[in-house]
């Protein structure tokens, strides 16, 4: 079948799950945006900058399973490189497309803006390089081999890839085969092999356990990984990568697991486990307590994407679901002793907000309860992502964080991805003043698609996360003090939003029913002096104080 390369970039895409791209018009991606409107099935989301655009189609594959950002050549490239890097990091599926000058000024190396005018048109593709898992420039003679090839690392992988689309060529007629099937496939007998050894530790072990980190979002694995522990009672703990992907609740849930900075009865089982399956783990500072991780030696049993190390061997030519599968269906013919049961969490209980004064301690207690079942949580990096870490959230909830690559500001744009991906459901923000200043020109765009969140803005007149670790007092932890429950208006001054300035726990109850009751944007803009912080902040700030620089001093607090 003949076609355009414009038309069979735009149908794989589709082919993939991608019905929405993220990004900002440029004199390069004109005639690729034309395209996009005049076809059916997928819609451009124009956002105020391209590290935006990048942050919310994150944010939009995290639900959606796969997002896809659109930018012009050099300016956009490297305006949201660091966003594809995060996503890099955290393991989420992006297409990068960046419209390219045409064709034939790459060939003629001709001396044209958005580049460093020297002729050289691969610098942007050498940095893309270090944070993608395959890139491509495509040109008609091999456009649909490259695009394919790019498309089908991006399925297998679970990662960033990014696609170089020169002005000149949308159009250009080119023989398009059906998009390829991509499914990795294992060895059957590695498979067998690594399915034998795994149920040989699970069944002769006394206290098991399943850690799972993000690659259970990565390549869907959830509903295998859930029924691999409830059929056979296998406790479960979750990295901060990994929270909501599993139930939290019922006998096999024991918690977040990170190191020391875990719940102690979730730190003191996992110590204690002599099969640790390990869904993917990476102990990363902030995800392993800053790597006091205690497990017993010869305990772990690390599954990977593609391989599985166990008893000092290591297996390749497999994937982790097939292994899941298998091991499910052996242990079902194994006599086994099912794990002693374990107590779940028991709701941490209160005193009346009324009872306290206020401060963010119960602050975040109050806003859990105002937390529904099914609500999309976001949290950024630092009182925010401290707090919802911590929290009991109801069943059916999401919450999105991003602690590996760890962007302040990364949450915003984020929230307007999964608005947009899930727009039944209630989306909840938690902001802290530092990280809305980053990237706060999104809140134009959830106002402007009337999206369904409620923001909560947490204003301590500075990176508070920063004073705990060091600088208390100093200037450099301060930020411009804005009127922030005055910007929803300023932003979008036709979309009616509610806004709140909160300083109390009586001002925070009329916010939080007010917000309930409406559907659409709610800004809620949350006073607190600069050195207030969700518990743990503290003894996290001195864990980071000794790694970084190798000192010892009080509690910034």
């Amino acid at each position: 079948m003949r076609g355009s390369i414009g038309s069979m970039l735009l149908d794989r895409l589709r082919h993939l799950g991608v019905s929405r791209i993220y990004g900002v018009p440029g004199d390069y991606n004109l005639e690729f945006l034309e395209l996009i409107e005049q076809t059916p099935g997928i819609e451009f989301i124009g956002t105020c900058n391209e590290l935006n655009a990048a942050y919310a189609a994150d944010g939009d594959a995290r639900l959606a399973g796969i997002g896809a950002v659109l930018v012009t050549y050099g300016v956009g490239d490297l305006s949201c490189l660091s966003a594809v890097a995060g996503a890099s990091a955290e393991g989420v599926p992006l297409v990068v497309i960046s419209g390219m000058p045409p064709w034939h000024a790459i060939q003629s190396r001709a001396l044209v803006h958005h580049t460093l005018a020297d002729g050289n048109y691969d610098n942007v593709l050498n940095c893309y390089r270090q944070f993608t898992v395959a890139c491509a420039r495509l040109n008609p003679a091999t456009a649909v081999a490259e695009t394919d090839r790019v498309l089908q690392a991006v399925q297998a992988l679970r990662r960033p890839v990014y696609i170089q689309f020169p002005s000149d060529i949308c159009y250009v007629a080119v023989d398009v085969p059906p998009p390829p099937t991509v499914a990795a496939v294992s060895d059957p007998g590695l498979l067998a092999r690594a399915g034998e050894q795994v149920v040989r530790r699970i069944s002769q072990a006394r206290k098991p356990v399943v850690l799972i980190d993000a690659m259970v979002r990565q390549y869907g694995l959830r509903e295998r990984v859930q029924a691999l522990c409830t059929s056979f009672g296998i406790p479960y703990a979750a990295l901060s990568t990994a929270r909501t992907l599993l139930p939290e609740s019922g006998p096999e849930w024991l918690g977040q697991y990170g190191g020391a900075a875990s719940a102690p009865a979730v730190a003191d089982y996992v110590k204690a486990a002599d099969c640790v399956i390990a869904l993917g783990v990476r102990f990363v500072d902030s995800t392993s307590g800053y790597f006091s991780q205690q497990i017993a030696p010869g305990a772990m049993v690390d599954v990977q994407p593609f391989s599985l190390t166990c008893n000092g061997e290591n297996i390749q030519g497999i994937t982790a679901a097939d292994l899941l599968d298998s091991v499910h269906q052996r242990l079902a013919s194994v006599r086994m002793a099912r794990p002693e049961r374990i107590a779940a969490p028991a709701a941490p209980t209160a005193p009346a907000p009324q009872d306290e004064g206020w401060a963010q301690a119960p602050f975040w207690r109050r806003v859990e309860s105002f937390l529904q079942p099914a609500d999309v949580v976001v949290a950024d990096n630092g009182s925010s992502m401290t707090a919802m870490l911590h929290a009991q959230l109801p069943a059916g909830c999401s919450l999105l964080v991003q602690p590996v690559w760890a962007a302040i500001g990364y949450s915003l744009p984020a929230s307007l991805g999964a608005c947009l991906a899930q727009p039944e459901r209630r989306h909840v923000l938690f902001i802290g003043d530092g990280s809305f200043q980053m990237t706060v020109q999104e809140l134009s765009t959830l106002l402007r698609h009337e999206a369904n969140i409620t923001i909560f803005l947490i204003n301590n007149g500075g990176y508070t996360i920063e004073r705990m670790i060091l600088g208390p007092q100093s200037v450099y932890n301060d930020i411009a003090n804005w009127r922030y429950a005055d910007l929803p208006q300023v932003f979008g001054p036709d979309r009616a939003p509610r806004t709140f300035r909160v300083a109390s726990m009586d001002e925070l109850e009329t916010a939080l029913d007010q917000a309930a009751a409406h559907k659409g944007v709610n800004f809620i803009e949350v006073l607190f002096t600069s050195m207030d912080a969700p518990a743990g902040m503290a003894k996290m700030g001195a864990a980071v104080r000794r790694y970084d620089y190798g000192i010892d001093l009080p509690d910034q607090a």
